[in-house]
């Protein structure tokens, strides 16, 4: 009975997860999770704005499993209600954090979201951080970081107004948000796949297209895990212009 339970669980996550993905006219998106249990905590989300923008969202919930899924269902839930109302990515993690801060004091937790806005008629991605791994980018044979922007995680503190930071793409760049299931993923030896070997898939890639990027970059970690058990959910989010 608790098996079915669960199983439900798992489907009713996987449809709420696997959003439909925007079809971009001139650039490729794409965005995958997968858990480390029957159910996880990592989180992505796209929302067309009436503007032509895409806001999109990844995000990393304390924990592993069914409370850490409850609460991934929580913050899904507060990023399509302040996506269409809030102006940019900060306003929409100032109006997250209001809106799930007390419910996640009281549990004691805490997710990790980092929002970004694609504007497909100015080139720009608009972005704002609530203590998450700061995206990559690729192009012309180079892996860099997006510029820093901080902000406390989504439940840490009550109040709060997230920076924003924007930069210009170029054709053919690629933008990779995910979570640190990837980079934490650990080898036999109790060694991590880290940053450094991400970039080093990614350059290895490049050209390719996101899914074929997607693909590759979830091989390297399985292959370099080499039978290990996944401790932790894996999840990207790929953007190419």
């Amino acid at each position: 009975m608790l098996k079915r339970e669960i199983n439900l669980a798992r489907n009713i996550q996987t449809k709420l997860l696997n959003a439909e993905i925007p079809k971009l006219v001139e650039s490729e998106l794409t965005g995958t999770s997968i858990p480390a249990r029957l159910i996880g905590g990592d989180y992505f989300d796209f929302y067309p704005l009436t503007d032509g923008r895409i806001r999109m969202v990844i995000g990393d919930v304390m924990g592993k499993g069914i409370p850490a899924a409850m609460l991934m269902i929580l913050t899904r839930g507060a990023f399509r209600s302040a996506a269409q109302s809030t102006g940019g990515p900060g306003d929409t993690l100032t109006a997250m954090n209001n809106a799930l801060y007390k419910d996640f004091r009281a549990l004691r937790s805490f997710v990790t979201v980092l929002c970004a806005d694609w504007d497909p008629k100015q080139g720009t991605l608009t972005f704002a951080n609530a203590g998450h791994p700061l995206p990559l980018l690729l192009g012309g044979n180079q892996v860099s970081e997006l510029p820093k922007v901080s902000g406390v995680m989504l439940g840490g503190l009550p109040n709060q107004i997230y920076e924003e930071k924007q930069v210009r793409l170029a054709p053919n760049q690629y933008v990779l948000f995910y979570t640190d299931g990837i980079i934490e993923a650990q080898n036999q030896a109790g060694e991590q796949f880290t940053r450094e070997r991400l970039k080093k898939i990614l350059l290895e890639n490049e050209g390719k297209s996101v899914q074929q990027l997607e693909q590759a970059v979830v091989q390297s970690v399985y292959q370099f895990s080499n039978g290990m058990n996944q401790k932790d959910d894996i999840t990207m989010v790929l953007l190419r212009i």
